[in-house]
């Protein structure tokens, strides 16, 4: 054999072994794969305080099962707890369905943090790096029952107003910032398909680098409004730009 040809051939062998050990998608939920009025395995529920919870359900819709999720002057989530680079998998995509929008939400105010649908990803910032009073605020809130508050994470929601396309800091706490994927009533009833740069949308937020990624919440809640909400999540994945 040549050496011409065998350095092609070597070549086509290490391009080869690339491809095949690249890394795949994470899946962080198939739902797909479940069976509807079953178990949401893996998945933990996510307390918000002493408010009532919203309900989760695994069901059918057309040829797919997905999550509905149902809120009535009600706040609670879904969680899946993990840990994973956010710089291997730095794009994370999601189908949703919202059937209708929160009256009074207004992700500005504390009376209007409420909406249809949204997808939390928490990352693993250490609590003792927060400033004293930001510690302070952190055992308060942990006393008070908020188990799950987190210190650092994104929430990307479908805003219930149109006019909200800006990362702002939640209303309660600038440990969450709020990404506006959706906003209004726009494609409401219908299923819609997210694409995220959690890494960019991370460092657009905090002015870092993201550390690891900690768990990914869904979520639908109506409990500062007192109004209701019904809205689907589809499967959600992280994968590679």
């Amino acid at each position: 054999m040549s050496r011409s040809r065998l350095l092609s051939l070597s070549a086509l062998v290490l391009a080869l072994g690339l491809t095949a050990f690249a890394p795949s998608d994470y899946v962080v939920a198939a739902f797909s794969n479940m069976r509807p009025g079953g178990t949401v395995n893996g998945w933990e529920a996510m307390s918000l305080g002493d408010a009532p919870r919203s309900q989760y359900a695994l069901v059918r819709d057309g040829s797919s099962t997905v999550i509905r999720a149902e809120a009535n002057r009600s706040a609670s989530g879904l969680i899946r707890r993990f840990d994973l680079d956010p710089n291997r998998f730095p794009i994370m995509t999601w189908r949703w369905k919202a059937e209708n929008v929160i009256s009074g939400g207004n992700i500005r105010s504390r009376g209007g943090d409420d909406y249809p649908a949204r997808i939390y990803i928490t990352f693993d910032y250490d609590p003792s790096d927060l400033s004293f009073g930001d510690r302070v605020k952190y055992r308060a809130l942990r006393a008070l029952g908020y188990d799950d508050i987190p210190v650092r994470a994104l929430s990307y929601v479908w805003a219930n107003r149109s006019s909200e396309t800006q990362i702002v800091p939640n209303a309660y706490t600038d440990w969450v910032q709020m990404v506006p994927v959706r906003s209004g009533s726009s494609g409401l009833g219908t299923w819609q398909t997210e694409r995220r740069d959690i890494v960019r949308d991370y460092r657009a937020a905090f002015g870092e680098d993201p550390p690891a990624i900690s768990g990914v919440a869904i979520m639908t809640d109506a409990d500062n409004t007192g109004g209701s909400a019904t809205a689907y999540f589809g499967d959600i994945r992280l994968g590679t730009r």
